[in-house]
């Protein structure tokens, strides 16, 4: 999601290259219907509080203006027939996420908001399209470095992690920078008083590479203690024994993704669809996410396929010979991992050589970019997906 020109194009062109990385109720809840457990990670700060159904929400979280596109992709998002980006607008992201829903109902799929589809829905509707939160110290306290725009810089980094605080909560609440800025026109800190919106949120740069002009964090609008409205994500409680890795379990966080996910016997990649569907063992659709896959250089490789292991925030091996848009002369390097590194915070590695499914740093792009082959979804779609899928999990390629 990074903003800066030469940092996205160089994170595209990698992952519009080859990819290349070693070592509830049944039928309308979708992924987050099932009671959570009672062993969960610490609280999360920025997590969902939501009302008891049928409850109506208090007016600190309820919504300043109607935002009816925005309070359907909130709901869509936490059932596993996710829009990628929450952003009150309506496309094609959305329109998957409707038909999604609608399979998983047993509803005619016309990816529009019918009665049908309304009445199911409307179990929902006192969850809000935002709440408001309150930036935590220690989610705003960095490192936020810039990203180099050469492979071989970027090498030098321990991580590749967010620029900007901004970027940062985005993620989190699985939206745009730009979506936040237009919930929050002025944000306002906990104590009423007003922010001073230039000043940046600088964290030391990650890793031996030196804080000159081109590694200093760009400027924030937001800052630690503000006030702001985000979109209502939820779904996102996280069960310490689900997810025993703690670096893991801090990047569910991170992005609001919680590990209560259903299991997926099988997964569908439709490239006339551009979306990724998985479907447990009884043939019920239980997710549906909207992908980026194939171009005309390196096309999706129809077919079937296996999964031969999941990797949580993986390097990336940097192979400029798989790249047709990249010289031969450049050199392999070894990428450093995170949420803003070519493929995101998990690699789903596939029988088919050099391909995955994997994350991506530019959210906005999914559904509406190409790749050379492999399947990319937002990172906090993919981190949901990584934790339904195993190796016994049916991989299929379709037209």
């Amino acid at each position: 999601m990074r903003k800066t020109a030469s940092s996205l194009t160089l994170a595209l062109a990698l992952m519009l290259g080859g990819c290349d990385l070693l070592p509830g109720n049944d039928a309308s809840e979708g992924a987050s219907s099932a009671p959570p457990s009672q062993a969960t990670a610490p609280q999360d700060q920025l997590g969902a509080r939501d009302p008891a159904p049928g409850v109506t929400p208090a007016v600190a979280v309820a919504d300043d203006q109607p935002r009816q596109v925005m309070q359907l992709q909130v709901v869509l998002d936490r059932l596993g027939f996710t829009p990628g980006v929450v952003d009150g607008k309506e496309g094609l992201s959305t329109r998957n996420a409707v038909l999604g829903f609608q399979e998983a109902n047993g509803l005619e799929q016309t990816g529009t908001l019918d009665p049908a589809t309304s009445a199911i829905l409307a179990k929902w509707n006192n969850i809000p399209a935002t709440r408001v939160v309150t930036i935590p110290d220690d989610f705003a306290a960095g490192p936020f470095a810039r990203i180099p725009a050469k492979a071989a810089q970027q090498a030098k980094l321990k991580v590749m992690g967010y620029e900007t605080l901004d970027e940062k909560l985005a993620e989190r609440f699985h939206t745009t920078v730009a979506t936040l800025q237009a919930l929050n026109p002025v944000p306002a800190v906990a104590n009423g008083a007003m922010p001073t919106m230039t000043s940046p949120v600088v964290g030391p740069a990650v890793g031996p590479v030196e804080q000159t002009s081109e590694t200093a964090a760009p400027a924030s609008l937001f800052q630690a203690g503000q006030q702001i409205r985000v979109p209502n994500v939820g779904a996102d409680q996280i069960d310490a024994a689900a997810a025993s890795d703690a670096a893991w379990r801090d990047t569910l966080a991170m992005l609001g993704v919680g590990s209560l996910q259903p299991k997926a016997d099988r997964i569908v990649v439709s490239k006339s669809k551009g979306t990724l569907r998985a479907y447990d063992a009884s043939g019920k659709l239980v997710a549906m996410f909207t992908a980026t896959m194939g171009s005309s250089h390196d096309p999706l490789p129809l077919g079937n396929w296996k999964i031969l292991g999941v990797a949580h925030n993986p390097p990336f091996h940097y192979n400029p010979a798989l790249f047709w848009d990249v010289s031969d002369k450049a050199q392999k390097q070894l990428l450093p991992p995170g949420p803003n590194g070519p493929v995101g915070v998990v690699w789903i590695d596939l029988s088919k050589p050099h391909y995955g499914i994997h994350g991506t740093p530019s959210p906005e792009t999914i559904g509406r970019a190409q790749s050379h082959g492999c399947v990319r979804l937002t990172n906090w779609d993919v981190a949901r997906l990584a934790q339904m899928v195993s190796t016994s999990t049916k991989v299929e390629f379709q037209a």
